[in-house]
């Protein structure tokens, strides 16, 4: 056979483009099937009741499908035909593809058999490669089309709405119906197709009979032979890695076993005339129980061929043989690849380890870097493949890998590691290509006995190709080598053929050193496609169930923790399962591959976040044994011990003394901190092991993962610590809180030396969150938690006077009687108890805080004017009648409800809480920010009285968000402004603020009568809190007059005239107890005064003489020595 008439066969660019078309019609047909079995994506109107008649018609008569004598039964086919043909359509040339694609296989395979090729796996190896490939295609194809039940209806229904639209049916139907029809038992029909052709693939699958026995070795041989071992010949470490099959050497055993097993399907004739095709086909059937046809549809091929066989004559020993071999697969195989992965394991640890310290030797071991890849991928996809499908089994433990973790993880790294040195394989093989390859090629050319002119002219421009290459083309150009490794395919079709001019056959030196020439361009231009070609992972992407499984043994097994992230990176290389031919696919894949990795990132962050919040606890647990009020019982038993008394009982426990945990006794011995600081430290690697990876053209960054968990966690733990009730009202003191959140806070920075975690974005997010009154989740905060419990449980049981305000404590106290609350007000109240509040909750907090407040002063100013406006008349006349004590007189028996304007504005004088917590406010804000507190405090103090009103509250604002007192309270002008009565005009609101002032003045007087109202040298105010009268009574007018634009100073002058008249005319009182407390009440006027910086004593003196503040201040504290004197 001339070449030229060779040249015309085209037989290495028809299996080229055969069998990537044969791979997208193959994922055309799954994707049907796929489709049309899942209920949400099967189309509807097969399902429909309507239809069901049409359906039964299609499937009982397919194909002979009379479409006009047939209107009964396809008349709701009719009435929709122009949505079913459009549905339908995509499905129906996609049969059609599959039927085109037969027509071109049977066209080939008649032609390569009528050339009578040669195939060699170690010669020829694309062609015998690209021919199996195609066989094995073929046959997955048949078989997927044989399995999608759907099948007929889908065809025959289109053809139906096809016939009713346009009047005549599809011209391919008739064919593509009879086709349908004859795979209805696909393996008879593939056995006669391969009958002709048996000759062909039983050479070629003979072929690998000495490469299959050579590579399906158990561990215990791969360990005899130190496979991947670099260190086991160390002599010889620096020279490549070489073979005269480099392509088998990576090739799949997978890929090897289907061939093996398929083909033999189809040819089963080949294993009763050579014992060496038995043995073969022997050997094959030991390793596997399920053979992949395509991603998770498999072939379980002990039972098909038992079925094939058996209904064939003749085979009787080979059906024997077969159950012997299924015996010992079901018997070994899981044992066998269990002690592969184990073997594995450690070698390739040592490969990647040996290979990342010296990468240098990337360029002579490139081909155990991809063997490795190769042999990895393996076992996985066994794995996979048989933990989906065996269901029953006596050894479980077969089918199951704890460690499986690290098998990807190592082959993740061996990837990565390729990637990176990508300049150090180019380097050395680009020299080796020109000066050894080039060479030896050459001298394989003139050793030919026989070179024809054409064979002569390729084979000499692939020498000079490489000959002209040189090591500074690495950093210029792209290399691109595709064509050379095409012509040698298209070299080895010519002259695999019968009768070539220079047959491969008698030549194999020729494919021998042509096959490490091409391993060597790979390296140099394909090296993404040889990974892939080695290590591709993509079918996991169809078995999510089996991936979750192992990825739960991986979180349950300690050990193999730092290798989960092996899971979320495995979902980068499901995108390589799109084929161009079912672009459909992309969405549906997509979700798949993004929720496996979200779901896997999402447990391991929950799993480290958990960690680190046990750790947090921990520390919180061992900073609250410092507590001041846990050194009780240690002061106690000092004292005990002095004192010589008799010990506790010794029921009592024993209690650690903080620090004890630090003493070890024996190193193995392990607390749970350390095994929190293990787990947290193998995850953290995990999880830091790269800083993002894309999936699906989506950027995923593990370390975000754990930082949104670690935010949700801390926001809880802080809302935890301050353990609030709001049933029995109880709530952890400030104090405690902070110290809590300071030991979680320090452990979270530390987290900096495990993880590449922003610490300080984290704890600045929550707690900024804290001063908010929901947090990102819309949970409360501990804004809302203190504020409420603030407000409801301190405030109001001060307003109900069981706590007394004590301004010489500064703080709250309870006031011992029946009833008292549950809590200590001085421990939730006192400086340092501010200070912590302000700390946790912030500016932000505290004015949320005082913004409620200020609500509630609000509610009380608006019921205060009520009650001024029922007592308008009467106060007109008190305020005219203030130089006319005995008209004064007559006049205050006229007022109601004086006794609850008094109650109400002490209730408002509780302001004073807020004037302390706006002190801790201060401080802490002065210690934190030193430098901003310093201008907003120069801007407090260039306010006067002539400066703008709107200037002044927006100055005083600013202030009072820094926790400086002001003159006018901002908030609570806010707050009065918002609550002027509806109706009413500006000057009536300012009379009824002059006269609220005016009905205060008045009532003053009634105070002296209560019992409580005794003025406490101890605690510097009353027992029924009427000195918080004083701050009310103060920033209320302030607030009015400021609002009114009014002189506050005047207003409060005639305060203190209306009060001082008042209060003058107890002196004259002839009822005892109507005066009992007139020393006491006469102690509000200093008071006032000193509250306000708008009032001096010496306006004080013009109306009310000095001289009874004084004596009154001695009366009292004379009185108060009394009362501690003991009875007799």
């Amino acid at each position: 056979m001339s070449l030229p008439s060779i040249y015309q066969n085209k037989f290495a660019e028809k299996l080229m483009i055969l069998n990537d078309r044969g791979r997208g019609v193959l994922v055309r047909i799954y994707n049907i099937k796929k489709t049309c079995s899942d209920p949400k994506t099967r189309p509807p109107f097969l399902g429909e009741k309507a239809m069901e008649p049409s359906v039964k018609f299609i499937n009982k008569k397919f194909p002979h499908l009379d479409v006009r004598s047939s209107t009964q039964h396809l008349g709701p086919v009719h009435k929709d035909k122009g949505d079913i043909a459009r549905a339908l359509g995509p499905f129906y040339h996609s049969f059609l593809d599959v039927l085109e694609f037969r027509d071109h296989v049977y066209e080939l395979l008649n032609t390569i058999d009528a050339s009578q090729c040669f195939f060699d796996i170690h010669v020829n190896y694309d062609f015998t490669k690209s021919y199996l490939d195609l066989v094995v295609t073929y046959v997955s194809l048949v078989l997927l089309l044989a399995r999608t039940e759907d099948r007929r209806l889908l065809i025959g229904m289109y053809h139906c709405a096809h016939e009713m639209s346009h009047g005549t049916s599809d011209p391919s139907f008739a064919r593509l119906g009879q086709m349908v029809l004859e795979y209805d038992h696909p393996l008879k029909k593939l056995m006669e197709e391969f009958g002709p052709h048996t000759k062909a693939v039983t050479s070629a699958l003979l072929s690998l009979h000495f490469l299959f026995a050579r590579r399906n070795q158990g561990a215990e041989q791969w360990r005899s032979d130190q496979l991947l071992s670099l260190l086991s010949t160390a002599g010889t470490m620096l020279s490549p890695a070489s073979s005269d099959t480099m392509a088998c050497e990576y090739l799949s055993l997978e890929v090897m076993e289907r061939w093996i097993l398929m083909g033999f399907l189809v040819c089963p004739g080949a294993l009763s005339s050579s014992p060496q095709c038995l043995e073969l086909w022997r050997l094959a059937l030991q390793g596997s129980l399920y053979v992949t046809l395509l991603r998770d549809e498999t072939l379980q091929v002990h039972k098909v061929t038992e079925e094939l066989l058996s209904s064939l004559k003749g085979y009787g020993k080979r059906v024997a043989d077969l159950k012997e071999c299924k015996e010992h697969a079901v018997a070994h195989s899981g044992s066998l690849h269990r002690g592969r992965r184990a073997y594995l394991r450690g070698a390739v640890r040592e490969l990647e380890a040996l290979l990342k310290d010296q990468p240098g030797l990337l360029g002579p071991k490139a081909l155990f870097v991809f063997m490795a890849l190769s042999f990895c991928r393996d076992e996985v996809s066994w794995l996979v493949r048989h933990a989906e499908h065996v269901t029953k089994t006596k050894t479980p433990e077969d089918f199951a890998d704890s460690h499986i973790a690290e098998l990807l993880f190592l082959m993740e790294q061996l990837r990565s590691l390729v990637r990176q040195q990508v300049g150090v394989l180019q380097r050395y093989h680009i020299q080796y290509l020109a000066r050894f390859d080039a060479l030896v090629l050459s001298e394989v050319i003139q050793n030919l006995s026989v070179c024809p002119e054409e064979e002569s002219i390729i084979l000499s421009s692939f020498v000079s190709s490489l000959s002209a290459l040189s090591v500074k083309e690495v950093d210029k150009e792209q290399f691109d080598f595709t064509p050379l490794r095409l012509d040698w395919f298209r070299l080895q079709a010519y002259t695999s053929v019968a009768k070539a001019s220079l047959p491969l056959g008698s030549n194999p030196d020729v494919g021998r050193v042509m096959n490490l020439i091409v391993f060597h361009t790979k390296l140099l231009d394909s090296l993404e496609e040889l990974l892939d070609e080695a290590s591709d992972l993509s079918d996991l992407c169809f078995y999510p169930r089996s991936v979750e499984k192992m990825f739960v043994a991986t979180m349950d097994e300690p050990s193999v923790l730092r290798y989960s992230i092996a899971f979320p990176l495995l979902c980068s290389h499901f995108s390589r399962c799109i084929h161009p031919m079912c672009p459909e696919e992309y969405p549906h894949l997509k979700a798949i591959a993004l929720g496996l990795c979200n779901k896997f990132l999402e447990e391991m962050a929950r799993q480290a976040s958990v960690c680190v919040m046990d750790a947090c606890a921990e520390q919180h647990n061992l900073s609250e044994q410092l507590l001041p009020k846990h050194c009780a019982s240690t002061i106690s038993k000092a004292r005990n011990k002095k004192t010589l008394k008799q010990p506790a009982k010794k029921g009592e426990p024993e209690r650690d003394k903080p620090g004890a945990e630090s003493q070890r006794k024996d190193r193995t011995l392990t607390t749970n901190m350390d095994k929190l600081h293990l787990t947290l430290a193998e995850l953290s690697l995990s999880l830091n092991h790269v800083p993002n990876f894309t999936v699906f053209e989506h950027t995923v960054t593990p370390a975000e993962y754990l930082s949104s968990h670690l935010e949700t966690r801390f926001t809880k733990a802080i809302v935890a610590m301050a353990g609030y009730s709001q049933a029995t009202q109880e709530v952890a003191r400030p104090s405690e809180v902070l110290v809590g959140l300071s030991a979680y806070m320090t452990f979270i920075q530390s987290l900096g030396q495990f993880v590449g975690l922003d610490t300080g974005r984290i704890i600045r997010s929550v707690l900024l969150q804290q001063t908010q009154p929901r947090d990102a989740a819309g949970e409360q905060t501990l804004t809302t938690i203190y504020t409420n419990w603030y407000l409801e449980a301190l405030l109001r049981q001060a307003s109900m006077g069981a706590i007394v305000l004590a301004p010489a404590l500064q703080a709250f106290t309870t006031v011992p009687r029946e009833g008292e609350p549950p809590f200590s007000a001085a421990e939730f109240s006192d400086v340092s108890e501010m200070r912590a509040l302000a700390e946790l909750i912030g500016p932000y907090g505290m004015k949320f805080l005082s913004d409620n407040l200020m609500w509630h002063v609000g509610s009380q100013v608006t019921e205060l004017k009520k009650l001024v406006n029922e007592n308008m008349d009467t106060l007109v006349q008190l305020r005219s009648s203030s130089c006319k004590p005995e008209q004064m007189a007559a006049l205050l028996p006229r007022l109601t409800s004086a006794e609850n304007v008094l109650k109400r504005m002490t209730i408002i004088g509780v302001l004073s809480f807020r004037a302390m917590a706006q002190q801790g406010l201060r401080e802490v804000f002065s210690h934190h920010c030193p430098f901003l507190m310093g201008p907003i405090e120069c801007l407090t103090d260039i306010v006067t009285p002539d400066t703008d009103i709107q200037v002044t509250l927006s100055i005083f604002e600013l202030a009072s968000a820094a926790g400086i007192p002001c003159e006018v309270d901002p908030a609570l002008v806010n707050v009065l402004a918002s609550g002027k009565t509806d109706g009413s005009s500006p000057e009536e609101d300012y009379k009824v603020a002059c006269l609220l002032l005016v009905f205060v003045a008045v009532s003053l007087p009634l105070l002296a009568s209560d019992p409580a109202s005794v003025y406490n040298t101890e605690v510097d105010g009353y027992n029924n809190n009427i000195h918080c009268l004083a701050k009310a009574i103060i920033h209320v007018s302030a607030a009015l007059f400021t609002i009114h634009n009014k002189n506050i100073e005047t207003h409060l002058k005639e305060f203190l005239l209306l009060a001082s008249v008042s209060l003058l005319q107890l002196g004259q009182e002839t009822d005892k107890l109507h005066a009992r407390n007139r020393d006491s009440i006469s102690l509000l006027m200093q008071l006032i005064v000193a509250e306000s910086s708008f009032l001096t004593v010496d306006m004080l003196e013009t109306c009310f003489p000095y001289v009874l503040l004084r004596n009154a201040y001695r009366e009292v504290c004379r009185e108060n020595l009394l009362s501690k004197v003991p009875s007799h």
